[in-house]
């Protein structure tokens, strides 16, 4: 089984000069220590979905990711835990013959079966992922299994999201509650989990998701819940150059923010994310007064 998870997460005042000038606080929701094979959001949204692999009989696990997915890891890692077979399907057919790297290397050591498709491949695989596998799916010769899609995000992911909001004690009407955005995951569960005034932000990691995020978030607020939220809204000007990108600047806010307050800082994902809250505050974008409460979604690469 699971080791059991750090819940709830720590939540961590962190007074800073960029938010205080604003006259805005910042807290940290410490969801990087949740778990530590299967860390923060990838826990909170893989839980219900493991569950119901468990209770459903299944025997493997199939998803999708890049080459440094976290998602990956954590499935593996999760599925091993629960005696399950694992195969991720990999982007970039080049990797195959290339010696792996950290990442992949973890998830192939949990068990996990890699397959490594070309870019198009990839696509018409994860566009079609909505379910079980079937016989005329591209993944028809791992036989039975359950699909997760890319990033882990489909309703049962927000469901388990949801449970963030919920271990935040006295949000009102000046609380947002922000996370980075990748698939929607995450965010939308955070949206539907919060009483009434909250609200939630999320800042994409990638870059041209306009439109397309919004969607899928309200997409799985349907299929988790039946309705749609209207307390929430993506910042699309904070990705840095896209999906993996780091810059120095980037680099060196996180370096700093790490001096500052001793807490480590993902780059990916939760860097972009206390960036574009600073940047955000510094430019008024928060009435005074306001709560931010970031939550760390992941542990930084230990490469």
């Amino acid at each position: 089984m699971l080791d059991s998870a750090l819940l709830p997460t720590p939540l961590v005042d962190c007074t800073d000069e960029a938010f205080a000038r604003a006259g805005v606080e910042l807290r940290l929701k410490r969801d990087d220590l949740l778990h530590p094979t299967v860390p923060g959001n990838k826990w909170r949204k893989l839980a219900p979905n493991l569950a119901a692999a468990v209770e459903r009989g299944h025997t493997r696990l199939l998803t999708f990711g890049g080459a440094y997915s976290t998602h990956l890891r954590a499935v593996a890692a999760a599925a091993a835990a629960l005696g399950l077979e694992s195969v991720g399907l990999v982007r970039g057919e080049e990797l195959a013959d290339r010696p792996r790297n950290w990442s992949l290397r973890a998830a192939e050591q949990s068990g996990m079966r890699l397959e490594f498709l070309t870019r198009a491949a990839y696509r018409e695989a994860t566009g079609r992922a909505v379910g079980e596998c079937g016989p005329q799916a591209p993944q028809h010769r791992w036989g039975p299994c359950l699909v997760l899609p890319e990033g882990g995000s489909n309703a049962l992911a927000a469901i388990g999201a949801a449970a963030i909001p919920a271990e935040l004690p006295d949000l009102g009407e000046r609380d947002v509650v922000c996370c980075p955005v990748g698939t929607g995951g995450t965010l939308a569960g955070i949206a539907a989990g919060l009483p009434p005034g909250a609200r939630a932000l999320g800042v994409a990691v990638l870059r041209g998701g306009e439109g397309y995020l919004e969607a899928e978030v309200a997409r799985l607020h349907r299929a988790g819940y039946g309705r749609e939220f209207d307390n929430w809204r993506i910042d699309h000007a904070h990705h840095g150059g896209g999906y993996g990108k780091v810059r120095p600047e980037l680099d060196l806010f996180a370096e700093e923010f790490e001096r500052r307050h001793g807490i480590p800082v993902e780059r990916r994902y939760v860097a972009k994310l206390l960036a574009a809250l600073a940047d955000l505050a510094g430019a008024g974008a928060f009435p005074r007064g306001a709560r931010l409460t970031a939550v760390v979604t992941g542990l930084p690469d230990p490469e």
